[in-house]
């Protein structure tokens, strides 16, 4: 997230817990001495992580002497690994990823096959919450999920500027009409808000096949490009659509519950901003995945499968309610705000929206598109929809 302020504090390795059961990598033996391992997050994850990785370290200091972390836009690293891994250099031990940057390296065959792996880590089925058990069925093996949330499709706007507040998509059509350029949401392969807004609007709008973005979403295309008629253009990442929400730039934008509760936190967006739903809503759940690319020695991987078994920990999961940016965050269950850091708890208690536990439990919850329709949605998008503001 690049409005993303300092990390949260927390525990250090004295609170870090039992570790989950981990096998003794007879295939793959730890390595002799520490080393160095390189982080990319294409998806503001270090935000919920990053305290909780620096601990594997302080836990274990003769297995990592240092992570280096770096950040880059989803839709640009695919390419940046290709690249790696044909000039047979890979810089990059383990990406934190969203479903988009997941996708589209599954689609290209970029990531390490972890299923020779899986009986090294916790039986994920049994520790997950059952959405985000069928949201590990989306890595294909290549993967693990870290954290996840229901996340959307809300719309966000400022009451003062929105008397009449849509609450179904025909509604929401006609005031974009009535007042030009005021609605906004951003590229959906580089944005959570706008994927789930695009995958979200197939049940909204009662399309012949929610899962099917070429054959099933006529209503869904339709309604994006006269919609997007009334759009000035789509930001390459969602800060900007908060950013004009707050600035009083755009009065409705596609929302999310962390894209929410965080900008409102950080005083990107006002305090006094609202939320709400579209008739025929449902939650299009999110999740963010530790995935480690082709090429990556075997050494780093034995210390990068036991990472993952660290970052599975319930004290290790409780950093991920951070400050509302993936409400709720954690993937495993049993992990409650209590357990949080005390700035995660004031935070939430401050700016958090009581509706959303009642909407979380009442509203169905789908799983987003696999791998490859996914990749195709998001083209799809791009040449009809995002190409018309060039």
């Amino acid at each position: 997230m690049i409005l993303r302020r300092t990390v949260i504090g927390g525990m250090g390795a004295a609170a870090a817990g039992a570790a989950l059961p981990s096998a003794a990598f007879a295939a793959l033996p730890m390595p002799k001495h520490a080393v160095e391992i390189t982080i990319v997050d294409v998806a503001g994850n270090l935000a919920l992580t990053q305290k909780a990785i620096e601990s594997y370290r302080q836990a274990k200091p003769g297995v990592v002497s240092r992570f280096a972390f770096t950040k880059a836009p989803a839709p640009e690293l695919p390419a940046k690994i290709g690249a790696m891994q044909q000039a047979g250099m890979m810089g990059i031990d383990l990406v934190l990823t969203g479903t988009d940057a997941l996708s589209a390296g599954l689609s290209q065959h970029l990531w390490l096959d972890l299923k020779p792996y899986m009986s090294d880590l916790p039986d994920l089925q049994q520790i997950y919450i059952p959405q985000a058990w069928k949201m590990q069925a989306i890595a294909q093996n290549h993967g693990v999920i870290v954290t996840y949330y229901p996340s959307g499709p809300l719309i966000e706007y400022m009451p003062d500027a929105v008397k009449t507040v849509p609450t179904t998509a025909q509604e929401l059509l006609d005031w974009a009409k009535q007042n030009n350029n005021k609605f906004m949401y951003a590229r959906p392969s580089n944005s959570g808000p706008g994927r789930t807004w695009l995958m979200g609007l197939p049940y909204i709008l009662g399309d012949k096949d929610p899962h099917d973005p070429v054959n099933g979403w006529d209503k869904t295309w339709g309604y994006l490009k006269e919609i997007g008629q009334h759009i000035e253009y789509y930001p390459g990442g969602t800060t900007q659509t908060m950013r004009e929400l707050g600035e009083g730039t755009r009065d409705i934008i596609v929302t999310t519950t962390g894209w929410d509760i965080n900008p409102r936190v950080l005083g990107i967006v006002p305090k006094q901003a609202e939320v709400g739903k579209l008739a025929n809503f449902r939650w299009v759940t999110d999740a963010h995945y530790m995935v480690i690319p082709k090429g990556v020695s075997k050494d780093k991987i034995a210390v990068l499968i036991d990472l993952m078994n660290f970052m599975l920990q319930k004290k290790q999961q409780a950093f991920a309610y951070d400050q509302g940016y993936f409400y709720p965050g954690p993937a495993v269950a049993g992990v409650t705000l209590d357990m949080a850091p005390q700035d995660s708890q004031e935070a939430i208690k401050t700016y958090g929206r009581p509706e959303y536990d009642k909407w979380i439990a009442g509203y169905p919850k789908e799983i987003p598109l696999d791998a490859q329709k996914m990749v195709t949605a998001f083209q799809m998008w791009d040449q009809r929809i995002g190409a018309q503001k060039g």
